[in-house]
């Protein structure tokens, strides 16, 4: 996979990971070009196209299109699959996702991409192996964010008194 772009209906970039490397200039001049031509397709219309030297797959889920570009000799299905399996993560783990999920959460968006494709391949098919480790992950936030809250000294003096505690709970043996 080369690239992978999600935008909105209007046109407006929501997230976009890019597997080779590009100038902003040519980033930005795909990006539009390709939402230009995929908006201005029918509905019923087959959701790969010829682009470029590209293949183009996309598929829309609501109010977002998810758009992929592959090399010619690489599997349309293959990455429909892939961007369905993104849209099933990102249900899961928002509830119901929505555009508005992306633009207010848009790194746990790339966190759960950077989970499931590393490369522009799948690198862990399993939904649940993915979850978990946005779960762990969350949690590691969580404890970090907590941490930051309560100074290092108060968390040392509670560290003391329990270690304090447990030694006089062995030297009572």
């Amino acid at each position: 996979m080369q690239f992978m772009l999600l935008f909105s209906r209007q046109g407006k970039l929501r997230l976009q990971k890019w597997y080779v490397p590009l100038s902003d200039k040519e980033r930005k001049k795909i990006s539009r070009d390709l939402v230009q031509t995929i908006l201005a397709r029918k509905p019923k219309m087959c959701s790969f196209l010829e682009w470029r030297d590209l293949k183009i797959v996309y598929k829309r889920y609501a109010s977002l299109y998810f758009c992929c570009a592959v090399e010619d000799q690489d599997n349309e299905l293959i990455t429909l699959e892939i961007i369905h399996r993104y849209v099933e993560l990102l249900d899961k783990y928002f509830g119901s996702v929505c555009e508005l999920d992306i633009i207010f959460n848009f790194e746990k968006a790339y966190f759960i991409l950077d989970e499931f494709l590393l490369g522009g391949e799948a690198q862990e098919t399993s939904k649940k192996n993915v979850l978990k480790a946005i779960e762990q992950a969350d949690l590691l936030q969580e404890v970090r964010l907590h941490q930051h809250i309560f100074p290092r000294n108060v968390c040392t003096v509670v560290s003391l008194r329990i270690s304090y505690d447990v030694l006089n709970v062995f030297q009572q043996m």
